[in-house]
């Protein structure tokens, strides 16, 4: 993906930032390059697509 950028004056006022996630990038300013990489460790036979197994009330007895 080719991506252009313009840089034009930033002014930042206050920011409030309750959370942000281990795959978010928050960024003010300027970056020359940014280099993303992804990794999925577990086994595809641990991934459950579909609707999930109901429950059995009371605990399972």
């Amino acid at each position: 993906m080719n991506y252009t950028v313009i840089n034009r004056d930033v002014h930042v006022g206050d920011i409030h930032l309750i959370a942000i996630t281990s795959s978010a990038v928050f960024l003010i300013g300027d970056a020359d390059v940014i280099n993303l990489a992804s990794a999925f460790d577990t086994p595809p036979e641990s991934l459950i697509i579909g609707p999930f197994v109901p429950l059995v009330p009371g605990g399972g007895r």
